[in-house]
């Protein structure tokens, strides 16, 4: 009697949340395409693969992120910390209750990236074993007997939620984290090294940390002007010094 009950009450409440005369109401933001579609209308968020760099477009444990727009992807919208910050020195003289600002730099500091990852398939846990060599890859220099002998890790173009928000922001990776959880199941991918291949989690989170960085000769053509105006991203694609936020 009491089990009869409960799905009576569980039946009611359903009808009360969708009436039979009415339609169920349509989200109307609009979803993140599929991890391997692309097109002009991708916003997601993404880190390109440097392009004058062999070693990244050969690589063939890279060639899952090559597919999505030669970048890495994050599978689902992620959250995004950032700060933006405008330093100013306090010039405090003797018996006054105000202290004066005195205006030093602006800067936007390192933001974080943090995303989760899911491998339902063996195609999407190979997506997870590239991003995670990209990330360790870029965040090691061209040391001993490397192409570009010497060189810093490169920078890197992030995109993503449109032409306002990332347009090929110009970062370096300060450091990524990801986790790999006790309590989710692992999914292997054979032919990856030697034996039995690897074994990624079926959910885990990647976090990356990056700093906007510009050349000299990009900053010294900043215009405050045409910042104000938009002008840095009306302007077409590659004719702009661009990325500046």
């Amino acid at each position: 009697m009491v089990d009869s009950l409960f799905d009576i009450a569980g039946r009611v409440d359903k009808l009360l949340r969708n009436p039979p005369d009415t339609e169920p109401q349509q989200d109307s933001q609009e979803d993140a395409p599929a991890l391997f579609e692309s097109g002009n209308k991708d916003w997601r968020v993404r880190l390109a693969i440097p392009p004058n760099l062999s070693a990244y477009q050969d690589a063939e444990i890279l060639k899952p992120l090559r597919e999505t727009n030669n970048s890495m992807v994050w599978p689902y919208t992620p959250n995004i910390f950032m700060t933006h910050s405008a330093n100013y020195n306090k010039l405090t003289p003797v018996h006054s209750n105000y202290p004066f600002p005195i205006y030093e730099n602006s800067q936007v500091d390192q933001f974080i990236i943090q995303g989760e990852f899911t491998a339902e398939n063996e195609q999407e846990a190979r997506y997870w074993l590239a991003a995670m060599h990209f990330l360790r890859s870029v965040t090691k220099m061209a040391y001993g007997r490397s192409e570009n002998q010497g060189a810093p890790p490169p920078v890197l173009k992030l995109n993503g939620y449109g032409d306002f928000v990332f347009k090929d922001l110009p970062v370096i990776v300060e450091q990524f984290q990801l986790n790999l959880p006790g309590d989710v199941d692992y999914i292997q991918v054979p032919g990856i090294g030697s034996g039995q291949g690897s074994w990624v989690p079926t959910r885990s989170e990647i976090s990356v940390g990056v700093f906007p960085t510009f050349s000299r000769d990009t900053v010294n053509k900043f215009s405050l002007d045409k910042f104000v105006k938009g002008e840095y991203i009306t302007q077409r694609r590659g004719t702009s010094p661009g990325g500046f936020i």
